[in-house]
């Protein structure tokens, strides 16, 4: 079956970095769109960043334009989220997603991707 499973959450000082990982299995990782996604506590699921099947296409809400970098390698069907300069506002849930190409549930509510991962607790203190 399919699996996405993300590594790298976890505490970090204000201003710092984390990357995080989302290795998949079970599908052909070169056919998905891939996302990232996070929830706080008492909020909606918002979508992160986007990255399309080929890697050439990119997307990253206004909050973390500048301070974010998704990536992927496709050999490794794996998808990278970098995370400078964080913030407590950063502090939530992250979620992997993965859409079959051309990714358009990432891109309106209700978000609805194939897949999810289990999610991995990103916490940012001041």
């Amino acid at each position: 079956q399919v699996q996405l499973v993300e590594r790298g959450g976890g505490l970090v000082q204000a201003g710092g970095s984390l990357r995080l990982s989302c290795a998949a299995s079970g599908l052909n990782f070169r056919a998905y769109d891939m996302g990232w996604f996070r929830q706080a506590p008492g909020t909606e699921r918002e979508v992160v960043a986007v990255i399309s099947w080929s890697g050439t296409g990119r997307y990253y809400v206004d909050s973390v334009k500048g301070r974010f970098t998704i990536s992927r390698d496709n050999t490794r069907a794996t998808v990278f989220l970098e995370m400078n300069n964080l913030n407590p506002e950063d502090t939530a849930v992250y979620y992997c997603a993965a859409d079959r190409a051309p990714g358009s549930s990432f891109y309106s509510k209700p978000y609805e991707p194939n897949y999810w991962g289990q999610g991995t607790q990103v916490t940012v203190s001041s």
